[in-house]
């Protein structure tokens, strides 16, 4: 896999798989844009609640998918948690009471959560080594591309004189589930990941996929060379890893990156579920800001955060993981620390304070994205899926407190001091983020996930040859 060229096979993988990403951004700046608020009679508390409800739904989402993804493999996930998340966000588009909507967004968050594990697993066993880094980030980094188009359907979707002002942000929560429809489509052409069905006794059909994978590579005009069998190793599959090696795992193998991931994880999460969830209110409270016009200040917000990975990332496959992660993280903190001062002494507007965002969020986005891909990556493909499951609830935790803090740090807008103390802890929540990637980092570019981390299932194999030969001894 990691000795392919780029072919239309990884391109398909990317659309198919990552779009979902622009389905999420689309319904989340939806709720951002809060056009649901009136018909629910919803206060700015209760509507940054609805994020915490649906961060949680990720977290549950997370944890059983993010199991299954190990256990029963990548493919069977594809459907089943795009259409879970596809129902939540159809339902929450007849909402009619503040519960109804707010277990919706829960079910949505449920899909989404177990979309990571899977979706992440298969992109980083299905990418070649080379293109790993890159690609990871452009994947994660499509969510705002999603946001963007949810802000500019916003301008149209909230604005009374063009939409009926109590079915415009329904109609934003249908547009999900009409485009993933094709997605679920798209996916079947996926296949599962080789390297799963490989420590899972499945080796001849692991041999079927990449013989169809190579046809489709050489049909489209590239010349493969040999398999270098000197990289060989031997694995001896295991249906079911209980939960105390999966421990063993994180907690003893490797417990620096358990600490890295976690950290990693956490920090953007916090940083990110506190701004994003709370933009629309600061614009509209702070600076006088329209409801139906805060879409106009996401729009290139959205587009910043689309263009960090874009750019950054083939840098993360060349300068390297250690050194990306901590210039992102570290740039990030400093921006937004000069943000917060500038916020404080009353010197920005509605423009300009968004200029520092997307500035800021340019560095931040592409540091987020490489949270997922360092925890999808450094720990052995049979904890691969429960990795970014586990690390991911334990973040989303820290998110879903996020907006709930700096909503109540916001009130009802009539100080900046206590917004402007939540803006500078976040800053340096961001830079410890940082620090402890530039110390505890792993140097995973351009390398076989194999030579990051040894499966379980060859170590098994390594013990039981070894004691096989003290036997015959």
């Amino acid at each position: 896999m990691d000795r392919l060229p780029w072919a239309r096979f990884h391109t398909l993988v990317i659309v198919g798989l990552g779009a979902a990403w622009i389905l999420d951004g689309i319904e989340v700046q939806i709720v951002a844009a809060n056009g649901f608020a009136a018909d629910l009679g919803m206060s700015n508390e209760q509507i940054t609640a609805s994020a915490t409800f649906y961060l949680f739904g990720q977290v549950l989402g997370s944890l059983v998918f993010g199991r299954l993804t190990d256990r029963i493999g990548r493919k069977k996930l594809f459907a089943l948690t795009l259409a879970v998340y596809l129902a939540g966000s159809a339902l929450a588009g007849l909402s009619f009471s503040m519960w109804f909507f707010y277990l919706c967004r829960f079910i949505a968050g449920a899909g989404i959560g177990g979309e990571y594990s899977a979706i992440n697993s298969a992109i980083d066993e299905l990418i070649p080594a080379k293109y790993r880094g890159r690609v990871d980030l452009a994947v994660n980094g499509t969510y705002w591309a999603g946001v963007a188009l949810g802000a500019a359907s916003t301008i149209f979707l909230l604005d009374p004189e063009l939409v009926n002002e109590h079915w415009g942000w329904r109609i934003g929560f249908f547009i999900g589930p009409v485009l993933g429809l094709i997605l679920i489509l798209m996916r079947r052409a996926i296949p599962e990941s080789p390297r799963w069905m490989l420590t899972h006794g499945r080796g001849e059909e692991a041999e079927q996929i990449i013989a169809g994978i190579e046809e489709r590579v050489h049909d489209s005009g590239h010349e493969l060379g040999e398999v270098d069998e000197s990289r060989a190793i031997t694995v001896k599959p295991e249906e079911r890893l209980p939960f105390r090696e999966v421990a063993h795992v994180f907690f003893k193998v490797y417990p620096g990156r358990t600490v890295l991931g976690v950290t990693l994880m956490v920090t953007q999460s916090f940083l990110y579920n506190a701004i994003f969830f709370t933009y629309a209110i600061v614009l509209e409270q702070f600076y006088g800001v329209a409801k139906d016009a805060a879409g106009l200040y996401m729009i290139p917000f959205a587009i910043g955060n689309l263009l960090g990975p874009l750019l950054l990332g083939p840098l993360f496959d060349t300068i390297g993981r250690r050194r990306m992660i901590f210039g992102t993280y570290g740039l990030a903190a400093v921006i937004l620390t000069v943000s917060a001062i500038a916020f404080s002494a009353d010197l920005l507007t509605a423009t300009t304070h968004t200029v520092f965002w997307c500035v800021a969020f340019f560095f931040a986005s592409a540091g987020a994205s490489s949270a997922y891909l360092t925890v999808s990556e450094v720990f052995p493909l049979e904890v691969r899926g429960q990795a970014i499951s586990y690390f991911f609830s334990i973040a989303q935790i820290a998110g879903a407190i996020a907006p709930l803090i700096y909503g109540a740090l916001i009130g009802d807008g009539s100080s900046r001091g206590p917004l402007v103390i939540g803006y500078l802890g976040g800053s340096l929540i961001m830079l410890i983020g940082g620090v402890v990637a530039q110390v505890l980092g792993v140097d995973a570019e351009r390398k076989g996930l194999e030579d990051v981390a040894d499966p379980l299932s060859k170590r098994n194999a390594e013990a039981d040859e070894q004691g096989e030969q003290e036997a015959r001894a």
